[in-house]
């Protein structure tokens, strides 16, 4: 499983839209879209907020 697909799968289990994740995690919608899309080259600490915020929940 690859690290977008993690995190929508995830996103969904938890019942979160994009917009809602997105600021819980203290990202932005545009990172995250990019993200759950699997460009390659993302910001790891913006990474990192995302996969923090599902791990937890």
């Amino acid at each position: 499983m690859s690290l977008a697909e993690f995190v929508k799968e995830k996103r969904k289990l938890v019942k979160l839209i994009q917009p809602e994740l997105a600021l819980k995690a203290g990202v932005g919608l545009r990172f995250l879209h990019e993200l759950e899309q699997g460009k390659e080259s993302v910001r790891l600490d913006k990474v990192t907020s995302c996969y923090s915020f599902l791990v937890v929940r």
